[in-house]
């Protein structure tokens, strides 16, 4: 049984068939009318599948305990998916509907209905560790810093303008992850090995592309008329930052048609990377 001294920590579960930004907004709003109550969250995103809404349950179902109940807010729409879903012994939230009554019935705690705690700081613990992740990402922004790069649960690697910076600090501000961003530039690609700096964290690293004409595009607005911002520049960068990732088995996404929130959340499911708090 939990000491009445510590709080059992709630298992809060966000479930989506696409990037589960839906799925982790509307459930963390709902969890914030519950200031009381301690939790600990996980967002699963990419369930498209029964087998893997199978797994899915497994997992969730193995974080049940005799003294707690894991809420599990879902968005999922294909109806076969979201059918295997809902066998879960967990308390299942549809968010197509609106189930703040289920959430007040699990915990045994009345929803405080404050609209201002939707825009709270909520766990002061999350919120400090997040800022902790921001002020690292800033620090090691660009290759500025190779200080505690072991200290980094990710390092994005790409050529100058696909989108390092922006994704870091979304992954530090929302997600609590600490980033370390390592541009490539003209030495780096005279080779397929992985800049020497962030040789030994290979399997922290992640690569971010672009298309030629994008690039060249968001290069030519910061310098126009440089050969940094040229067609065949941006090609050739991109080509030998492919060649790289492929020989090094990093995985990539590229960010030419993707918003932040969607490279973060490709970044977070593909390199297992969970929440802080």
């Amino acid at each position: 049984m939990a000491s009445s001294s510590t709080p059992p920590i709630t298992p809060a579960f966000f479930l989506a068939g696409g990037t589960g930004i839906s799925a982790e907004t509307l459930g963390n709003m709902m969890l914030q009318q519950f200031p009381s109550v301690h939790f600990s969250r996980r967002k699963i995103p990419f369930i498209t599948t029964v087998e893997q809404a199978r797994a899915v349950v497994t997992q969730l179902d193995a974080a049940m305990t005799e003294d707690v109940t894991p809420l599990v807010f879902s968005t999922v729409s294909d109806e076969e998916v979201r059918a295997e879903l809902q066998l879960t012994k967990c308390a299942f939230i549809d968010l197509f509907g609106s189930h703040l009554s289920t959430v007040e019935r699990v915990l045994h705690v009345n929803a405080v209905h404050r609209v201002e705690a939707l825009h709270g700081v909520g766990d002061v613990g999350r919120y400090e560790a997040r800022m902790r992740a921001v002020e690292y990402a800033m620090e090691h922004d660009d290759g500025q810093s190779m200080r505690n790069l072991e200290q980094a649960q990710l390092i994005l690697i790409a050529p100058s303008r696909c989108g390092k910076t922006p994704t870091s600090i979304y992954l530090a501000l929302q997600h609590g992850v600490r980033v370390a961003n390592y541009p490539l530039v003209d030495e780096d690609f005279q080779s397929s090995e992985l800049p020497r700096p962030v040789r030994p964290y290979a399997a922290k690293c992640f690569g971010l592309l672009s298309t030629a004409a994008r690039l060249a595009q968001v290069r030519g607005e910061r310098r126009p008329g440089s050969r940094y911002a040229t067609l065949a520049q941006c090609s050739y960068e991109l080509r030998r930052a492919e060649a790289m990732y492929r020989a090094h088995g990093i995985p990539v996404v590229n960010s030419s048609a993707m918003s932040v929130e969607e490279i973060a959340a490709v970044i977070m499911h593909t390199r297992r990377l969970n929440d802080v708090g």
